[in-house]
């Protein structure tokens, strides 16, 4: 089964790809790779999941917003390349969760995103090397912000 094929499957809904609020590139393609600048956990109504993980979220609150951060991702590579059969697989995610001092649980966190993504695109192409950090304060107080690398096909 194809990315693609795959991805209809799960009938996801997808948040319309986010623009740039700064000066940057939604994704820059260089050597085969593409690099995705640091999205947020955008909705489908263009609305944002703000808050500290741990104090204003839940564990789950924060990893259901590193699902929808994955989900933009998702949108900004469709639009980038028509299809995520461009895609061979992921190669590193790095996410960053806005959380409380004591707050401990970042991986859990961000394998909101790293589970879907191996939903799409399977456990050998969906899964790839990961960071999982805490950060305060992030843009807009945003929950969650994860940039990914992805080799292309």
């Amino acid at each position: 089964m194809t990315h693609e094929n795959r991805f209809l499957a799960l009938k996801l809904d997808l948040p319309k790809a986010p623009k740039p609020v700064a000066v940057y590139k939604p994704v820059l393609v260089a050597q085969g790779l593409a690099y995705v600048s640091g999205h947020g956990p955008v909705q489908v109504d263009g609305s944002l999941i703000r808050g500290r993980v741990g104090v204003d979220l839940t564990l789950e609150e924060g990893h259901a917003a590193a699902r929808q951060v994955g989900l933009a991702i998702l949108a900004t590579l469709r639009e980038q390349f028509g299809s995520l059969d461009r895609i061979r697989r992921i190669v590193k995610l790095l996410g960053m969760v806005n959380s409380a001092p004591d707050f401990y649980e970042h991986p859990k966190v961000i394998n909101g995103c790293s589970e879907l993504f191996a939903q799409v695109f399977g456990e050998d192409a969906g899964i790839g090397a990961r960071s999982a950090v805490g950060m305060g304060p992030l843009p807009g107080n945003i929950a969650v912000e994860i940039e990914a690398v992805f080799e292309l096909v």
